[in-house]
C-alpha cells in the first residue's frame, strides 16, 4: 500500500461518508456565513492545471480560493505552457507543486491526476480525468441534494445521457449507492450505456438499477433527474457523435410527467438537452447546482489546507510493469515512466489509475 503524506482528492470513494459529509455540512455554513470565512487561506496560493476546456469547475476553485482570501496561479491552455514543448505530466506538476499551496487539476486522460499526485509537493485535487471521475462534481451534487431534497437517502435517482463517458455520472453513482434504499434508473441508448465495472460494482453492493431507453418510460418515477450532454470531444468521429446527440431532450412535455418535487440537475455545459424552456419551471436546479458547487470547494479548499482530514493511501496493490493496461487512454500508456499499478485477484489485474479489468 502506497500512502501519501497529504491529503489528496482523486476519488470520493478512498473516504469515508462521514468526511463527505463534514464538506457538505461545512459548505452549508460557509453558504449561510460567507463572511465568516474570508480571510481563511489568505497567504495560501492555489495551481489549477487545466489540461482540458472548463467553464465552471475552473471558475467555482478560483472563486472559492479568492473567497476564502488566497490567490491562484495556473493555466487553463496547455498550449501556452511548456505541455506544448514536449514536457511529461511529471514536471509540469512538480514544479508547480513546489510553487503553489494546492493543485487543481483536470486531464483528458483517465489516471492522470493519480499520476500527478504521486510525486506532488503538496496537496492534489482532481478537477476531472477524461471520462473518468469528477469527485467535486459530485460533492456538488451530494450538496445540492441535501439542500434542495433535504436527504441524501431514499431517492430513486434517474441518470440519462452519455452513461457510457461521463465521469460526473460515474462518480455520483459510486457516492450516493453508499447511502440507503438509493435506486437507480439508467437512461441511455446501447452505445452510451454505463460501463459493466461500475454495474459490477453496484450489484456487488446490492444497488437496485434498471436500464431504459426512453427518458419518458421513467420521468414519472423519479425524485431527481441528471441530465447530461452527449459529448462530442468523447466520440471517435463526428458521425458517431451526430447519431446520439438529439436521442434525449427534456421539454415541457416530459416534464408534465414528473413528480411535482422532481430535482433536475445537470454538470453543465448543456448543449440541447435541455429546453431553454424548462428553465422556467421551479423543479430546474442546474443553476443553483453550478453555484453550490462554489461552496463546497470552498469547504474543500479549507478541510485540506487546515488539515482537518487524513490522507488516504495513493495505491493499495502493486507494481507490475509486465503488465499493461488495455485501456488506451490510460494515463500509464502516454507517460511510459510511470510504474503499473494494479490490484490482481486471480486472472484479473484493475489499473489502480483508470480501474479498467485486465485479463492475464
Amino acid at each position: 500500500m502506497l500512502g501519501s503524506k497529504f491529503i489528496n482528492l482523486i476519488d470520493l470513494s478512498d473516504y469515508p461518508k462521514i468526511w463527505w459529509e463534514d464538506i457538505v455540512v461545512l459548505a452549508h455554513e460557509i453558504k449561510q456565513n460567507p463572511d465568516n470565512y474570508k480571510s481563511r487561506c489568505r497567504g495560501k496560493l492555489m495551481a489549477t492545471l487545466f489540461y482540458e476546456p472548463s467553464t465552471r469547475t475552473q471558475m467555482s476553485f478560483q472563486a472559492a480560493m479568492l473567497r476564502l482570501g488566497g490567490g491562484i496561479i495556473g493555466f487553463d491552455n496547455p498550449a501556452t505552457s511548456s505541455v506544448a514543448k514536449g514536457e511529461n505530466l511529471k514536471d509540469t506538476t512538480k514544479v508547480v507543486s513546489s510553487y503553489g499551496d494546492i493543485v487543481v487539476m483536470r486531464h483528458p486522460l483517465p489516471g492522470a491526476v493519480k499520476a500527478a499526485a504521486l510525486t506532488a509537493d503538496c496537496p492534489v485535487v482532481n478537477a476531472g480525468d477524461g471520462g473518468h471521475l469528477h469527485p467535486t462534481q459530485t460533492l456538488t451534487d451530494l450538496l445540492t441534494l441535501y439542500e434542495e431534497k433535504g436527504r441524501l437517502d431514499n431517492l430513486t435517482i434517474g441518470l440519462c445521457g452519455d452513461l457510457k463517458n461521463g465521469r460526473t455520472v460515474h462518480s455520483l453513482l459510486k457516492a450516493m449507492s453508499c447511502y440507503k434504499s438509493n435506486r437507480f434508473v439508467l437512461i441511455s441508448t446501447k452505445e452510451l450505456e454505463l460501463p459493466d465495472y461500475i454495474k459490477q460494482e453496484l450489484t456487488l453492493k446490492g444497488v437496485e438499477f434498471k436500464e431504459v431507453f426512453r427518458l419518458e418510460d421513467a420521468i414519472s418515477e423519479l425524485d431527481v433527474l441528471y441530465m447530461t450532454r452527449i459529448q462530442r470531444e468523447r466520440f471517435a468521429s463526428e458521425q458517431q457523435y451526430l447519431e446520439q446527440k438529439n436521442v434525449y431532450v427534456l421539454d415541457e412535455e416530459k416534464m408534465k410527467k414528473a413528480k411535482s418535487d422532481l430535482a433536475v440537475l445537470h454538470p453543465l455545459p448543456r448543449v440541447d438537452e435541455i429546453a431553454i424552456s424548462v428553465d422556467d419551471d421551479p423543479r430546474a436546479k442546474y443553476f443553483k447546482q453550478a453555484n453550490y458547487g462554489m461552496y463546497v470547494r470552498m469547504a474543500l479548499i479549507l478541510l485540506i489546507l487546515e488539515k482537518s482530514l487524513t490522507p488516504a493511501p495513493l495505491m493499495h496493490g502493486e507494481v507490475r510493469n509486465d503488465i499493461c493496461c488495455k485501456n488506451p487512454k490510460c494515463i500509464t500508456n502516454h507517460e511510459s515512466y510511470l510504474p503499473h499499478y494494479f490490484k490482481v485477484n486471480g486472472n484479473k489485474a484493475v489499473c489502480e489509475y483508470c480501474d479498467e479489468t485486465t485479463e492475464l
